[in-house]
Formats: structure tokens, sequence, C-alpha cells
């Protein structure tokens, strides 16, 4: 059973915004570093921004660097991850996860132990 929620996914053209919102009914998620992932057809999982739950530092990939911005909404026990400024390659299904020990936010998705079910972005005009 999937833990974790995203949504917020969609299709957006190229140089427009989203964003994307991951919640829990089952955890708490200013326990848990939460972090955000993609995958693309034919391409490997990666890593795009994480947020500790120690002084919620951050972590970006630098293919996002400066477009996407990760956030935490403690009362709505959500994270959300904005993206901006989007490009055709952002195309991808789009995963959060939670991890209770990145407090340092090194984004290992190896380490994060709950998933969602993931979010379709389409980049495309």
């Amino acid at each position: 059973q999937r833990r974790l929620v995203e949504s917020g996914g969609g299709l957006v053209q190229p140089g427009g915004s989203l964003i994307l919102s991951c919640t829990s009914s089952q955890l708490t998620l200013d326990y848990y570093a939460i972090g955000w992932f993609r995958q693309a057809p034919g391409k490997e999982r990666e890593a795009l921004s994480c947020i500790s739950n120690k002084n919620n530092d951050t972590y970006y990939a630098d293919s996002v660097k400066g477009r996407f911005a990760i956030s935490r909404d403690s009362a709505k026990n959500t994270v959300f991850l904005r993206m901006s400024d989007v490009k055709p390659e952002d195309t991808a299904v789009y995963y959060c996860a939670a991890d209770p020990f990145d407090v340092q936010a090194i984004c290992d998705q190896i380490r994060y132990d709950y998933w969602g079910q993931g979010t379709q972005v389409t980049v495309s005009s």
C-alpha cells in the first residue's frame, strides 16, 4: 500500500508552470525527509529535489536548479514541488518519497523507504 499520494500532474506548455503536491494520510511528513524523483520513458529514475526533516535543508539537481522549488506546508501535511519554466525534457512520471533519516537532504533514492504511485507530467505545445 502506497503511503504517499502525489497530485498536480498534467499537460503544460513549454515555459509554463505546475505545482505538484505530495501528501499522506498515514505519515506525518514533518518527521520525514521528502524527495521528488522522476522517471522518463527509457531512462533511469533520477533525484530532483529533497527537503530534510532537520532544518529543512534542501537539495536540487543541476537540471532543475533555479526552476523548481520544494517546500513544506506542515498544517496541510503536504510537500510541494513548484515547477517553472518547464521544458519538454521535464516530461516524466514524478514520484515523491519519504525517508526518516535523510537529515542532510543527501537525496539518495536508495535510502527512501516510502513512495507514492507517481503523477504524469507532460510538457508539450
